[in-house]
């Protein structure tokens, strides 16, 4: 090499370099991937904001929805009875009178004020039955949405139902009127009401032909004492609960001695007792009189024809008031309580049709009429008959008026299964209108008042 040339650099470590750029490249994949959870972050924070504020919202809107619903349902519980006023009483316009489009607007308008009050803007009002004379059940919706990101907005919104039903307490072997507020006679000391008397003094006599002394160990029973009863032993199994006890109706007798049990098994039907609970032998109720106060309605048919017609429903037309009086008299059943169930069932229309196969202006069933003796459900007189006699059955066998009409229905079978009246819409509406009907006619509705109740 020749003097004064440029000496190279020293060779620097190539592995150095490789390192560093190496080291370089992870700093930046680093901060890229810092960046991306952050993104990831800020983003999840966003949408799970979103979807935070999507709940408030939809929480609200139920609160809104099911409060505008009961709203609804108090005002339609509130006006209810104004449906069965006359329109005119003695030629002048009846104030008490309600016309089902105003009943319906009263209901609207309580649910949208509700609804507003608390915090909806969009509200619809239905009306689920109103193809019915009386409605009995609303729906509200509220309708909103819920913005998450550059003006999309998502769908949100509630939706709830109330009804007017029986009361919750109606139950099996309850009839619900509260205490018997009748006369009462006594046997052996025992309180009673006086055609249970009467009845017990035949079958006594009986008994005692076949050398059986038959002895009253309890008969009525108010409420209150059967409360202090449920205090010192509270199993409903043995003690019923206060106002469930059937013995507050004046009907129920609890019989010894032990030795007298196969008899009245044997022979109590014929007087017309029987026994309420196979777990009970002692404990025997008269069913005889099915259309009194004791369950559910004041009104016996009693009485000329001329007599029951004067009193039924003016909702009645003239040509049923005879074979209703005949019916209620036959199978003593209250005629208002059979006119009721006929203007609920088919709006006294002797051909009437459901879609379910009832026929006729008490639209039974073709196996139910068969079982029933009702050769034609279109001959209108022979179906009310039949009509009273099938609820004649049904008030011995529930002794509730709301349980027999709901069996009346749905069919006893439901009603035995939950001792209620069943969680059916159709059912549930069928009496409460009913009850409704009672009520404006004059007569007891079986009931302390209908029920409001959030369903949906």
């Amino acid at each position: 090499m020749a003097a004064g040339s440029p000496q190279p650099e020293p060779a620097r470590p190539r592995s150095g370099r490789r390192a560093r750029a190496r080291f370089g490249t992870e700093d930046g994949q680093a901060t890229i991937l810092l960046l991306a959870v952050a993104i990831a972050v800020i983003t999840g924070a966003f949408f799970l904001g979103a979807i935070a504020q999507g709940i408030g919202i939809q929480s609200d809107d139920q609160r809104a929805a099911d409060l505008g619903a009961l709203a609804a349902a108090r005002a339609m519980h509130d006006a209810y009875g104004g449906l069965f006023e006359p329109r005119q009483i003695g030629g002048r316009p009846n104030r008490a009178h309600l016309e089902r489009a105003a009943y319906l607007e009263r209901a609207r308008r309580a649910a949208q004020a509700t609804a507003r009050r608390n915090g909806a803007r969009d509200i619809a009002v239905a009306f689920p039955d109103d193809d019915t004379f009386a409605p009995v059940r609303v729906r509200v919706e509220v309708r909103d949405a819920v913005e998450i990101g550059q003006g999309e907005r998502v769908p949100a919104g509630a939706r709830a139902e109330a009804e007017l039903t029986a009361p919750a307490d109606v139950a099996l072997w309850s009839a619900g009127p509260g205490d018997y507020r009748g006369p009462l006679a006594r046997r052996q000391g025992k309180p009673m009401r006086p055609d249970v008397a009467a009845a017990f003094d035949r079958m006594q006599a009986a008994a005692r032909r076949d050398g059986v002394a038959l002895i009253v160990v309890s008969g009525f029973r108010s409420n209150a004492e059967q409360a202090v009863l449920f205090a010192r032993h509270p199993d409903p199994k043995w003690v019923a609960r206060p106002g469930t006890s059937l013995h507050r109706l004046g009907t129920e007798l609890d019989l010894g001695p032990t030795a007298a049990y196969g008899w009245l098994a044997a022979n109590a039907k014929r007087f017309h007792f029987v026994q309420r609970y196979s777990w009970e032998p002692w404990h025997y109720g008269f069913v005889l009189n099915a259309g009194t106060s004791s369950v559910g309605f004041t009104a016996r048919a009693s009485g000329g024809d001329g007599e029951t017609a004067r009193t039924l429903p003016s909702f009645v037309p003239a040509a049923y008031a005879k074979p209703l009086a005949q019916a209620a008299q036959r199978w003593n059943i209250s005629a208002g309580l059979l006119a009721a169930q006929l203007m609920a069932e088919s709006n006294f229309n002797p051909f009437a049709r459901s879609s379910a196969g009832a026929q006729g202006i008490a639209q039974f069933m073709p196996g139910t009429a068969k079982a029933f003796g009702l050769r034609n459900p279109f001959d209108a007189a022979a179906s009310i008959d039949a009509q009273a006699h099938l609820m004649r059955d049904l008030l011995r066998q529930f002794g509730s008026v709301p349980l027999a009409l709901a069996a009346y229905n749905a069919g006893p079978a439901r009603v035995a299964a939950c001792g209620c009246v069943p969680p059916i819409a159709e059912t549930r509406g069928y009496v409460a209108r009913i009850l409704g009907l009672l009520g404006g006619a004059g007569e007891a509705a079986g009931d302390q008042g209908l029920e409001v109740r959030l369903v949906r």
